[in-house]
């Protein structure tokens, strides 16, 4: 007689689950804040209404959290483990796609998550 496979179940794996983001590597993760995801791009780059020029008022590279002051005046602190408080440093012009968690400093592109 043989016996049945010993399954984990979904929540044990997702448990164990941990981006290499944590470990000093590159984001292993296409979650909020982390690696952006190829058609997370194409999805904000083909929506241009969603686009929303703002501001760098603080950006801490040691938390990944950055500051963002809308030219309406609105308020927006996103987080990316991506080294987005090292690329665009207090001050920076910078677009924030709301509707796809995308934020754009010149071409280069995060995907982040709001806190």
């Amino acid at each position: 007689m043989t016996s049945q496979p010993t399954r984990l179940s979904p929540l044990e794996v997702r448990e164990r689950a941990a981006c290499m983001c944590d470990r000093g590597f590159a984001c292993s993760s296409f979650a909020p804040g982390h690696a952006l995801h190829l058609i997370q791009a194409r999805m904000a780059s083909a929506t241009p209404l969603g686009w929303t020029d703002a501001i760098v008022e603080h950006a801490d590279p040691a938390s990944g959290i950055l500051s963002l002051r809308t030219l309406d005046g609105d308020l927006h602190v996103v987080w990316n483990a991506g080294g987005a408080a090292l690329e665009a440093a207090a001050g920076s012009p910078v677009a924030l796609h709301r509707d796809y968690g995308v934020l754009a400093y010149g071409r280069i592109q995060f995907n982040v998550a709001a806190v």
